[in-house]
């Protein structure tokens, strides 16, 4: 009851940001719904899943498509030690740049985006990674700095074909392309268990 009425607020004001997500534990994909209720960024897609623990410097500078899904990574929008070299320079810099996630992309955990990088559409950023350049089109990148290391549409047909030979496959064909049944995660537990562990 009280964990509903504090979702209720915060989607509605914006107010009560912390404890919503200390008391609701809000799941990647009904994050992205609060984020797009409250018009957190400049735009916003549809069938987002965002990690309540993903940081945004700048949120009014990152665009995000269709299908973005977000683990634990930082974004920024702007380069922090411009407020350092002013002051022992003497002079007056700026340094922000927006971030573009176009449609179906994947940002990997604890990666880092810098500002004035466009990634996707149909891209791929392997955890860790430090994305300081564009991520074309189609593309996996990986590394610090990220270069690109594959294309989607090759992991895309390797994951298939790995994909049919799990105990499980037919379980994942009942589910089809959601990523999540709550009625058929006890028997895909228990399968992958008895896989990964069989004594």
């Amino acid at each position: 009851m009280i964990r509903g009425l504090i979702r209720r607020i915060a989607f509605r004001t914006g107010r009560l940001h912390g404890l919503y997500l200390r008391v609701c534990r809000p799941s990647g994909d009904e994050y992205a719904r609060f984020l797009r209720e409250r018009k957190t960024f400049q735009a916003q897609g549809d069938f987002c899943y965002i990690m309540p623990t993903t940081v945004f410097t700048d949120p009014k500078y990152v665009e995000i498509g269709n299908n973005v899904q977000m683990a634990t990574c930082t974004v920024f929008g702007h380069d922090g030690s411009v407020g350092m070299l002013n002051r022992a320079y003497g002079v007056v810099l700026d340094a922000v740049g927006p971030v573009r996630l176009k449609d179906n992309v994947f940002i990997g955990h604890n990666s880092i985006i810098m500002p004035n990088v466009t990634i996707g559409p149909n891209a791929i950023v392997a955890a860790g990674a430090l994305v300081t350049r564009d991520v074309p089109e189609g593309k996996i990148v990986s590394g610090v700095p990220a270069k690109v290391i594959g294309s989607v549409d090759a992991l895309v047909a390797f994951r298939e074909l790995q994909t049919k030979e799990l105990p499980w496959a037919d379980l994942l064909m009942t589910r089809g392309a959601s990523a999540y049944d709550p009625e058929l995660e006890p028997a895909l537990m228990a399968k992958r268990l008895a896989h990964f562990f069989p004594e």
